[in-house]
C-alpha cells in the first residue's frame, strides 16, 4: 500500500488524499512516498496516448486511492477546453533541440498545468474526522506564476478559501494586475514587503503555528497549501514529461527506450523535481539539467555540496527563478540520501538557523549523477532571445531564455 510522510521522520502514514489535503507535514517537511519507483509507465505505449491518457497513467500510480472514475474526472475538468493546444503541453522543434510550451493554460503560466487540477484533487478529499463541513483554507507564496494560476483554480471552488502573498514590486506587472484582478468570493491577495523567500517561510510559519491550527479547527477549518511543497501540486507536473517523450516518439526523433536530456530553468525545484520522479517511474532520462537566473544558489549548490542562501538576492527579468530558498529540495535530498529522514531534518535545521548547509561528499556525487546546472546573467538571457528569433523566429520568455542558452552552451557555468 503507498502511504505518505515527512521527508523529516516516518512517524505519519497518510493516503495520498490525506497528504494533499493536509498540505505540509506537521514538522515542516514535504510529503514523499517510498513507494516512488516501485512501478513504471509502459514506455513502448505512449506514442499512441492523448495528454488525459498519459495524465491517468502517471497519477494512477502516484495517487492510487484515487478511484479510476474520481482520476478521470479530475483529468477531464482541468485539461479541455480551457486550454489552447490540445496537445496542453505541446512539444516544438527549436534547431536541433524541441521546447515543451507549458503556456497554454488559461493564466499563460506553465503552474497551470498542476493548478486546473489540483482544485479538482482537493474537492474530491473528505476531512479526516468526518466533518462534512469542514472547510479548506489554502495558504500559498508566489513569485509571480503560481499566485494567479492558484486564484484561477481555487477560484469559487466549494468548501474553500485561498490567499496568495506576492513579494510586492517583485513581480511583473502583468502578473500583479492577474492577481489583483481575480473574480471569486472566496480570494484574497496580499503584497507583502521583502522578497518571494520571505513570502514563502512566512507561510511555513503559518502551518507551524500550533496555536493558530487549534484557533482554526475550532472553527472548522483546516490549512492546506496550493505550493509544490503539496504533493497534489507536485506529481500532475511527472505528467508532462512523459507527454514530451511520447511526442518525440510520435515525431520519429527517438525511438523507445532511447534517453532523452531535459533542461529546466527553476527556482523552487519542483519543475525538475517533477522529472525526477519521472525518471524513477521508468522514464529514459539521460540527465536533468538546472538552469538558474542570476540567483544561481542551486547551481553552486549542485556544483560544490554547500548550499547557502546568505548572499545578495536579485530582482531580475525572469522574477519566477528569483528565489534562493528551494523548498523542493528537500524532496530530493530524500530520495537521494536513501530516505535518510534524520540526515534530511538536520540539514533543514541547519538552513533554519544558519541559512546554509553542506551535504557528505557521496551523496553530492549521487546528486551530481543525476543534475547538471549553470546560470546566465540578465545580459546572457536577453541576448539568449533574440538569437533564438534571429536563428529560429520563436519568441521565448526570459525563463526559456536561461534554459535555452544552458542547453546549447558548451561550457556552462
Amino acid at each position: 500500500m503507498t502511504t505518505f510522510h515527512s521527508t523529516r521522520s516516518t512517524t505519519d502514514s497518510l493516503t495520498s488524499k490525506q497528504a494533499i489535503r493536509k498540505g505540509i507535514a506537521d514538522d515542516g517537511g514535504l510529503f514523499v512516498t517510498d513507494s516512488l519507483g516501485e512501478t513504471h509507465v509502459d514506455i513502448a505505449s505512449l506514442a499512441g496516448k492523448s495528454y488525459q491518457q498519459i495524465a491517468f497513467d502517471v497519477l494512477s500510480v502516484l495517487l492510487p486511492d484515487y478511484t479510476e472514475a474520481e482520476l478521470k474526472e479530475c483529468i477531464d475538468e482541468a485539461y479541455g477546453p480551457q486550454w489552447s493546444d490540445e496537445k496542453i503541453t505541446p512539444v516544438k522543434p527549436l534547431g536541433d533541440d524541441y521546447v515543451m510550451e507549458l503556456f497554454n493554460g488559461p493564466t499563460s503560466a506553465f503552474k497551470d498545468v498542476a493548478l486546473q487540477i489540483l482544485p479538482r484533487f482537493m474537492a474530491r478529499t473528505t476531512p479526516a474526522d468526518g466533518d462534512a463541513d469542514e472547510k479548506i483554507m489554502i495558504v500559498t507564496a508566489t513569485s509571480g506564476d503560481t499566485g494567479k494560476a492558484a486564484l484561477a483554480g481555487f477560484a469559487d471552488a466549494p468548501g474553500t478559501g485561498i490567499t496568495v502573498f506576492y513579494p510586492e514590486g517583485k513581480v511583473s506587472r502583468v502578473q500583479n494586475l492577474q492577481m489583483s484582478t481575480q473574480e471569486g468570493d472566496n480570494v484574497a491577495v496580499c503584497g507583502i514587503r521583502g522578497n518571494f523567500d520571505d513570502a514563502q517561510s512566512a507561510v511555513k510559519r503559518i502551518f507551524a503555528d500550533k496555536e493558530l491550527a487549534e484557533r482554526l479547527e475550532a472553527a472548522g477549518t483546516v490549512l492546506s497549501s496550493a505550493n509544490s511543497i503539496n504533493v497534489g501540486r507536485l506529481v500532475p507536473q511527472v505528467v508532462y514529461y512523459f507527454a514530451a517523450y511520447a511526442q518525440l516518439l510520435r515525431a520519429g526523433a527517438i525511438e523507445a527506450g532511447d534517453a532523452v536530456e531535459f533542461c529546466v530553468p527553476t527556482g523552487n525545484f519542483g519543475d525538475i523535481l517533477a522529472g525526477y520522479y519521472a525518471k524513477r517511474m521508468g522514464l529514459p532520462v539521460a540527465k536533468l539539467i538546472v538552469a538558474s537566473d542570476k540567483n544561481n544558489v542551486l547551481a553552486d549548490f549542485l556544483t560544490t555540496g554547500v548550499y547557502d542562501r546568505n548572499r545578495p538576492f536579485f530582482t531580475t527579468i525572469s522574477p519566477s527563478m528569483d528565489i534562493l530558498i528551494s523548498s523542493n529540495l528537500e524532496r530530493m535530498l530524500y530520495f537521494l540520501s536513501d530516505g535518510d529522514c534524520e540526515l534530511v531534518a538536520g540539514l533543514m535545521e541547519q538552513l533554519a538557523q544558519t541559512g546554509r548547509y553542506e551535504v557528505p561528499a557521496e551523496l553530492l556525487a549521487k546528486i551530481q549523477s543525476v543534475f547538471g546546472c549553470g546560470w546566465a546573467s540578465e545580459d546572457e538571457v536577453r541576448a539568449a532571445i533574440k538569437s533564438c528569433w534571429d536563428a529560429n523566429g520563436y519568441a521565448i520568455d526570459p525563463h526559456t531564455a536561461c534554459g535555452c542558452l544552458l542547453y546549447t552552451s558548451p561550457s556552462p557555468r
